[in-house]
């Protein structure tokens, strides 16, 4: 079954979704690459106010492409989720609740989503273009320098996404691999 989820995202709604959950996301959602949070926890470091409000808001990891005539958003796949796992903490604390990207994450973001109720969402690669459809509107809001890494306030309706890990640490990967090597083992018996 598919869930339906829209922003702002809850700590509620995010304790309802678990680890496998095929998601559709609408609303607000904003888009930040490793770049953009190194400038962000600078400004956070800095006692200076950050471009978003991170309280219950969801970024997606991903540096479009130009955006074609006739449409809001190019082609958007994930970018690897590892290399904004020296921020993502940083970003959960301050409220942030859903991250959108691929591939695994490291120990401390996962104890921080358990800690500050998050939620890491897996996205299609090679399904950018896929993925830009579901863009309704885009606006740059911080980092015009950065380009494609420049965050923007997306509004999104039927993102598709799937739960990886849930905000009691319930990692589809490793899940995943379990169930693999458990049939393995049948398997051969």
């Amino acid at each position: 079954m598919i869930k339906r989820i829209t922003t702002p995202l809850t700590p509620e709604k995010v304790r309802a979704l678990r680890a496998g959950d095929q998601v559709l996301i609408s609303g607000t959602i904003y888009t930040g690459r490793d770049a953009a949070h190194r400038r962000l926890c600078e400004a956070v470091e800095a006692n200076q106010p950050l471009p978003f409000d991170p309280q219950d808001a969801i970024i997606y990891y991903v540096g479009p492409t130009p955006t074609p005539p006739g449409k809001v958003f190019g082609s958007g796949g994930p970018t690897t989720s590892g290399r904004m796992d020296a921020y993502a903490p940083t970003m959960l604390s301050l409220g942030l609740r859903g991250m959108i990207g691929k591939g695994y994450r490291n120990d401390a973001v996962k104890e921080a989503m358990k800690k500050y109720q998050g939620i890491y969402f897996g996205a299609i690669g090679g399904a950018g273009a896929v993925i830009g459809n579901a863009v309704q509107s885009c606006e740059i809001i911080a980092y015009e320098d950065l380009g494609p890494e420049a965050i923007r306030r997306l509004e999104v309706k039927d993102f598709p996404a799937v739960v990886v890990i849930d905000c009691e640490g319930n990692d589809l990967y490793e899940m995943g691999r379990h169930q693999y090597l458990e049939n393995c083992k049948e398997n051969a018996a």
